[in-house]
């Protein structure tokens, strides 16, 4: 099989990608080691950018999040049992909109069948050759049978654990890592949200996050322990911990419900360095992992997207690769700035296991520095919906 572009993984970056390319005659193959079925299975984040908006719209593929998501010009930061609402519409003019990532995967699927392009599921064993050469290729197994892709260039979209980064070579990758002594422990329940935007709470039991995915269903977290289980968790027990942190009136506004999916998520930082090697490119999970706490995961797969859309429509269009020589540092420019903005607000809210007392009074003193200043609101506001791309 020839190509132009072999993309690997087809979740929202690499779907993404694949129908923006596809919108400029680009042709393109997406290869993804699981199913359809499981990919859509995958509970993620729900907070979108105007950039990626923009993109998805791009993609045409953002009617239905328009439709059904939640406009959202603010939120809310919970601590010392009041909360304080940070307004990004007066502050910054912007906003975000809350739309769940498995909503935006289907959607993306769902343009993509309509286009008629391929993506090939179940490919295992997949395996990338001369990347730095003029004549890379992908090679992968698909019912018992050995399978080859010819392309220019690969897109390496395939996460963390995927193959993409593992075939840059030691001696010119360079990972930096900070993993945190907490986890998040999160419940879906089909219950309305303790309020209109997402509450952020600082508590001396811990971190809690009540956010939600439409008007009918909530997305409810707490800091928990590396150690913790879930099964150690029950309904009962999750809702008794979380009213422990929130304030009184986001209590009384709590509806429990059973919960029909919970789950336990370590929290890290990672970036790796390049994200170019030859004609391999990485994006999304792939070269980067921020906690989840300034809802950047998906946003920072979306511009790592536009960057690289923008660099092979350059070359494909034009015959420039000013854009394919820059991706990387463009890339990694905002890369840092949302790992900053992630760390920064991880550091602020969560309760770090070996923090001394001076280290919980400065972060009582940041709160209340927040909450009181304008300009660390814009700030706030100025990252939380989006640095420009």
């Amino acid at each position: 099989m020839r190509t132009q572009v072999a993309i690997i993984g087809a979740g929202p970056a690499g779907l993404l990608l694949g129908q923006l390319l596809t919108k400029q005659g680009i042709d393109n193959v997406i290869l993804e080691r699981q199913t359809g079925e499981y990919v859509l299975g995958r509970i993620r984040a729900g907070v979108v950018e105007k950039g990626a908006a923009d993109l998805l719209d791009a993609a045409g593929v953002g009617a239905r999040m328009h439709r059904e998501g939640l406009i959202h010009d603010g939120i809310e930061v919970a601590f010392g049992g009041e909360r304080h609402r940070i307004n990004f519409r007066e502050l910054v003019g912007k906003s975000v909109i809350v739309y769940g990532q498995t909503e935006i995967t289907r959607d993306l699927m769902e343009g993509r069948a309509a286009a008629g392009a391929p993506t090939i599921y179940e490919a295992e064993d997949v395996s990338l050759h001369d990347i730095t050469g003029d004549k890379p290729r992908v090679r992968y197994k698909k019912d018992g049978a050995e399978h080859e892709i010819a392309c220019d260039y690969i897109a390496g979209c395939d996460g963390y654990h995927g193959v993409s980064r593992k075939s840059i070579p030691d001696s010119v990758l360079r990972s930096f890592e900070r993993v945190y002594p907490f986890g998040w422990l999160g419940i879906l329940v089909e219950k309305p949200p303790v309020s209109d935007e997402l509450i952020y709470a600082s508590h001396e039991r811990g971190f809690a996050l009540c956010s939600m995915r439409s008007h009918t269903r909530s997305r409810l977290y707490i800091q928990c322990s590396l150690e913790d289980r879930v099964e150690d968790w029950s309904d009962e027990r999750f809702y008794a911990e979380l009213k422990r942190r929130l304030d009184g009136d986001a209590v009384a506004r709590l509806q429990k419900g059973p919960s029909f999916e919970k789950s336990i998520a370590p929290l890290r930082s990672f970036v790796a360095e390049p994200m170019r090697h030859g004609r391999l490119f990485l994006a999304g999970d792939a070269a980067h992992i921020v906690p989840p706490t300034g809802a950047k995961g998906l946003n920072l797969a979306a511009s790592d997207v536009y960057y690289l859309w923008q660099a092979l429509s350059e070359f494909y269009k034009q015959g420039s690769k000013a854009g394919i020589d820059a991706y990387s540092a463009r890339a990694l420019a905002r890369v840092w700035k949302a790992e900053r903005f992630s760390w920064w607000m991880t550091s602020m809210l969560h309760r770090f296991p070996d923090s001394s007392g001076f280290e919980q009074k400065m972060q009582q003193a940041e709160l209340a520095y927040l909450v009181s200043s304008p300009a660390a609101m814009t700030s706030l506001a100025e990252n939380y919906v989006g640095l420009h791309y």
